[in-house]
């Protein structure tokens, strides 16, 4: 029997994040009982892929960083991360929403405290991994990647804590990333304008799967992936008639679709969710259709391990990518704890076993 090549993949989705690292927090704690020392989770994976908050957790991961850590990362600093939003109308037209520099400093800390107080490059991940980002100044999208292949010099030399700004760099949200290292050669190196990845792979399992296929030289039959979202939700507008303005109460119920609704009603950016998210579930069905084929025709006998864990959300779950109530992201991270009841036993069957 050829050696299963298993990949864990995570989504983008800001705070939310907070989902797939409650699941991999609980899914953690039942390795720690294990006889053969492989207690944490990179070490039931070949390739882990993660996407802005995702590429966050997936960079911690690899580095060794426990799952129980990155969710009080997450949960203990999200009021100082995301707390002082900018006003809407002036703050945030010639500015992003929020200041990174906390942000940076935080991830960076945590890096360092698992290499001995210094940065940890792409190439000190204990597992491989690939990290899509936007870059601005070639204008096209890239992903960041340790050297698993003899071609892949390019960027064993970038910090970690780098990636993960570059990789979460969403639009609107913050600035997009620039800053500069040394290389391994005493070379200075420019690391600039960089935009989260989610605009182009907010879900990377399909990089993931190739990656795999062309890096790695597996053959399809002999994957395993695990590929967690953050979460998604319907676009329509519930709200009840005498909730309408007094003009759309004249004119009746037509819907307006203007930038209002998009970007700004409710103080949600809902045109930045719908494009991630839609990437997203596009992934999500082409990977379902590559495992079970079209309309689950081979659903009996398929071609390769894959589950995707994943939860609709509606108006009284949801919340926005940049909340910072501790409550009210405590709350879903609870829809994780939920999901991992339900898929428990096939999750640890046919990935940590």
């Amino acid at each position: 029997m050829s050696k299963k090549f298993k990949i864990l993949s995570i989504d983008g989705g800001g705070i939310k994040g907070i989902f797939p690292i409650k699941l991999l927090m609980l899914l953690e704690s039942e390795l720690k009982n294990r006889n053969d020392g492989k207690t944490k989770i990179y070490q039931h994976f070949n390739l882990i892929t993660g996407t802005s908050t995702g590429g966050i957790i997936a960079l911690a991961l690899s580095l060794g960083i426990p799952a129980q850590e990155i969710y009080n990362m997450y949960l203990d600093n999200a009021k100082s991360i995301f707390g002082n939003k900018r006003r809407l109308i002036f703050g945030q037209i010639f500015n992003s929403s929020h200041d990174r520099k906390f942000l940076e400093n935080l991830v960076r800390e945590k890096f360092k405290s698992i290499n001995n107080g210094i940065d940890p490059c792409l190439k000190d991940c204990k597992t491989d991994v690939c990290i899509p980002i936007y870059d601005l100044v070639k204008g096209n999208p890239s992903v960041l990647k340790t050297p698993y292949h003899k071609s892949l010099k390019r960027d064993l030399h970038i910090p970690a804590y780098q990636a993960a700004m570059a990789t979460s760099a969403a639009p609107t949200y913050f600035d997009p990333y620039t800053s500069s290292y040394t290389d391994f050669n005493g070379i200075h190196q420019d690391f600039s304008n960089k935009v989260d990845g989610g605009v182009m792979a907010n879900n990377p399992t399909l990089v993931g799967f190739i990656e795999a296929i062309k890096a790695f030289k597996v053959d399809i039959s002999n994957l395993e992936i695990l590929s967690i979202g953050t979460g998604y939700k319907r676009f329509t507008d519930n709200s009840t008639q005498k909730y309408k303005s007094w003009f759309t109460r004249i004119i009746g119920n037509k819907k307006q679709w203007g930038l209002h609704y998009w970007m700004f009603k409710n103080n949600r950016k809902r045109l930045i969710e719908l494009f991630m998210q839609s990437q997203a579930q596009l992934v999500a069905n082409y990977i379902s259709l590559m495992h079970k084929g079209i309309d689950k025709s081979e659903e009996q006998n398929p071609n390769f391990v894959y589950d995707r864990i994943d939860v609709l959300l509606n108006e009284e779950n949801n919340i926005e990518m940049d909340e910072s109530d501790i409550n009210t992201i405590k709350n879903f991270a609870e829809l994780a704890s939920i999901d991992y009841q339900e898929n428990r036993t096939n999750i640890l069957q046919n990935h940590f076993y």
